[in-house]
């Protein structure tokens, strides 16, 4: 049996946030950019009825697994997008 010594585990990581009407980017370490419907997902009302100023206002967590809008509070974790769960679409 081979045992890995090596403790750090890559994952991928937001690295930027970017709309473009009612469709929210999000760009990954690894190349991906991941598209979402704000208007046709309901757990993203807050940010579909959000001002562009106020959608523009978002930080990355540390260790980019998410992002957050302070003036929102609220955010959105990586996971939650990439999950093999269906989204919870209106």
């Amino acid at each position: 049996m081979v045992i890995s010594t090596h403790n750090i585990t890559d994952q991928v990581q937001i690295i930027a946030v970017r709309f473009n009407g009612s469709l929210l980017f999000i760009s990954l370490s690894d190349g991906r950019e991941i598209s979402v419907p704000l208007d046709k997902m309901k757990w993203l009302k807050w940010l579909a009825i959000a001002t562009p100023e106020q959608q523009a206002k978002w930080t990355i967590e540390p260790g980019g697994f998410a992002v957050y809008w302070e003036e929102l509070d609220d955010g959105i974790e990586l996971c939650h997008l990439l999950g093999q769960k269906p989204l919870d679409f209106n």
